[in-house]
Parts: C-alpha cells; structure tokens; sequence
C-alpha cells in the first residue's frame, strides 16, 4: 500500500459500497503510573529548567479473526539538572476491529491508524496526572503516526550492512 491513508467509507459506516471495516470498539487505560520520588523537596526547586523526556511506542495483538489489542505506550521522566521532578508511564489501549484489509494494509492500521485514535486519549490523561500531582500541565505535541510509520518501513526495506 502507498503512503496514503486508508480511503474514506472503509470505516463500517455502510457507505462507499465496501465490506471494509475499521471500527474503534473499546478504549481503556491499561497501565499509569505517576512517581514524585524526591516530593515535598522538589516543589521548591526552580522548575524553569525542566527538562522532560518522553519514550513512545506501540504493541499490538490479535484478540480474534479481525479483533485486534492496540497498545500505546508513553513514558515521560521529568528533570531539573540531576534531580527527577516526576515520572510518569501510560499504557492507553484500544480494540480495533479490523475487516476486510489486506496484511499490509493491517500492518499500517495497526502501526499509524490506531496509535493516532489512541493518543488524544493518553494525552489529556497524562496531562490531567501532571497537574494533579501538584505541576503544570504538560501540553504533549501531536505526533504524525504516518510519518513514523513511513520511516519505520523505509529502514525495514534497507538491505542490512
């Protein structure tokens, strides 16, 4: 399949005349974890130098013939000079039902698709966590799935040195 996305009316809403189906069943939150391990301490600091590093990725599993577990995995460690201000782990999850693709067409689904359905989701919930522990609310920048996607693929295709 090309870098183009999946063509509208493949959605299951019955329009387009395809038996095509991609349809966001359940989304949960699977796994958070927030730690302030150096708290009452560290809301003294000056936390004008934050630094946060965040760690993405994804997983998946097939639950049934077109049911798929989609798992977005984010981690972001917060830091002011050597000293860790918070940690937080999510794991945002989805099933998708998945009918009527084609393998490679699965592959970008699962890799693009719905990653970019879940993360909104994960998004404001580690927003909220952050506030709620007693700091500013992070805004996460949105991501372009197809973006990685693509480049994910272009390195799977290099031939290996």
């Amino acid at each position: 399949m090309s870098d183009e996305a999946i063509p509208a009316g493949s959605n299951g809403n019955g329009e387009g005349g395809s038996d095509r189906q991609f349809i966001l069943e359940k989304i949960y939150v699977k796994d958070m974890s927030f730690e302030v391990p150096n708290a009452p301490a560290v809301f003294n600091e000056d936390q004008s130098k934050t630094q946060v590093n965040m760690d993405l990725k994804n997983s998946h599993q097939q639950l049934d013939t077109d049911l798929y577990e989609i798992c977005l995995h984010v981690s972001l460690h917060a830091t002011v000079g050597e000293r860790t201000l918070f940690m937080i782990e999510m794991e945002q999850a989805g099933m998708f039902l998945m009918h009527g693709y084609a393998d490679d067409e699965i592959r970008r689904l699962v890799a693009s698709n719905c990653p970019a359905a879940l993360y909104p989701y994960c998004r404001e919930a580690i927003s909220a966590t952050i506030g709620r522990g007693g700091f500013p609310s992070i805004l996460l920048q949105p991501i372009n799935f197809d973006a990685l996607f693509a480049r994910a693929e272009a390195d799977r295709e290099q031939p290996q040195a």
